[in-house]
C-alpha cells in the first residue's frame, strides 16, 4: 500500500515567503513569524519531501534547483487558494526597477506607461542610478530587476542579454561632419569633442583609438552620461563618440548620427538576482520591452 503523503500548507507559506524575500529575517517580517520559526519549517518540509531546499552561501539561503522546480509546482496549489478567496484584495504585484538616466529616461518611463496600460494589476517603481548601484541594489535586494550598458558583473547578480550596438558620432545637421556616410577617428583630429569622463572604460578605449590613428581632437567638455553628452552636442558645442542605444530611439531633437567604425562596441543587459527567483511581473515586464522595442539601423537584438 502506498505510503501517505501529508501536506502542510504554513510549510508551503513559509517556503513561498522564503523563495520570494531571500532571507529568514525577510520571510520572517512577511510572515509575522520569528526566524527559528521560520527555519524549523523549512527544515521540516525538507525532510518531508526528502531534498535539499535551500543551500547556504555568503551566510545567505541559496534556493537549489529542487526548490526552484518545487515552487512551480505549488503555483496551481496558491491559485486554486486565491480562487477560493474570491477577488484579490492584496496590494498588486510590485516590480523594483533601477537603471541609468540614459536607459531609465523616455526609453524604460515608455515602456513602463504601455505596460502598466495593459496590466493594471501590477505597480512598477523606477529609480535612477549610475551601473555600479544597480548591480549592487539588485545584490542586496533593494530592487528586482535593472538595466545597464556594461559588462562586469557582480556576485549575486546575473546579466541577461539584451542588445548590441556599435558606436556612432552624435552632431548637429548642419555639422561639416554630417556630410559624410561615416566618421573615423582621423575624421575627428582637432575637431571639438565631447567626451565621457575618465571613469567610463569607454573613454580609454576612445583615447586608445585616437592615439593608434595618431589623432588629438580638442576635448571641450567631459560629462558622465550619454544624455548629457547629446544635450551639449544639440547646444553646438561639439561631436561627441556615444552608444546610439536608445538614444537614437527617441526623439533627436536635430541631432544626426554616423556610424563610428571601431572596435568600441556596447552590450545592454538586464540584470537579475543570482541567488533567488526572477518574479512573474518581471519576466511580463522584460517580455513586454523586447517585443515593443523597435528595429534601428544601429543596435541588434541578442
Amino acid at each position: 500500500m502506498p505510503r501517505k503523503t501529508w501536506h502542510s500548507l504554513p510549510e508551503y507559506q513559509t517556503f513561498r515567503a522564503m523563495m520570494e524575500s531571500s532571507t529568514t529575517a525577510a520571510a520572517a517580517r512577511r510572515l509575522g513569524l520569528s526566524q527559528s520559526a521560520v527555519s524549523r519549517s523549512l527544515s521540516n518540509l525538507e525532510n518531508r519531501v526528502g531534498n535539499t531546499l535551500f543551500e547556504r552561501d555568503a551566510g545567505r539561503l541559496k534556493p537549489t534547483l529542487a526548490a526552484v522546480k518545487f515552487n512551480t509546482r505549488l503555483d496551481a496549489l496558491f491559485a486554486a487558494l486565491d480562487q477560493i478567496d474570491g477577488p484579490p484584495v492584496t496590494e498588486r504585484e510590485h516590480l523594483r526597477v533601477i537603471a541609468p538616466p540614459t536607459f531609465a529616461n523616455t526609453f524604460l518611463t515608455g515602456h513602463m506607461g504601455s505596460f502598466l496600460k495593459a496590466r493594471p494589476d501590477y505597480f512598477l517603481s523606477l529609480e535612477f542610478g549610475p551601473s555600479e548601484d544597480v548591480l549592487l541594489g539588485v545584490r542586496s535586494n533593494r530592487f528586482d530587476l535593472g538595466m545597464v550598458g556594461v559588462e562586469p558583473t557582480l556576485a549575486g547578480t546575473k546579466l541577461v542579454p539584451f542588445r548590441r550596438s556599435m558606436a556612432v558620432c552624435a552632431m548637429l545637421a548642419d555639422h561639416p561632419l554630417a556630410a559624410l556616410d561615416e566618421i573615423r577617428p582621423l575624421d575627428l583630429h582637432g575637431q571639438n569633442l565631447i567626451a565621457l569622463s575618465h571613469r567610463h572604460a569607454r573613454r580609454s578605449q576612445l583615447e586608445k583609438l585616437f592615439h593608434e590613428h595618431n589623432v588629438s581632437p580638442r576635448i571641450v567638455a567631459e560629462v558622465t552620461s550619454t544624455i548629457a553628452a547629446t544635450e551639449l552636442v544639440r547646444t553646438g558645442l561639439g561631436v561627441a563618440v556615444i552608444n546610439p542605444f536608445p538614444i537614437t530611439q527617441q526623439d533627436t531633437g536635430g541631432l544626426v548620427f554616423r556610424p563610428f567604425p571601431s572596435s568600441i562596441s556596447y552590450q545592454i543587459y538586464f540584470v537579475e538576482p543570482e541567488d533567488r527567483p526572477v518574479s512573474r511581473v518581471a519576466r511580463h515586464f522584460m517580455q513586454h520591452i523586447r517585443l515593443h522595442t523597435p528595429a534601428d539601423a544601429f543596435s541588434q537584438v541578442l
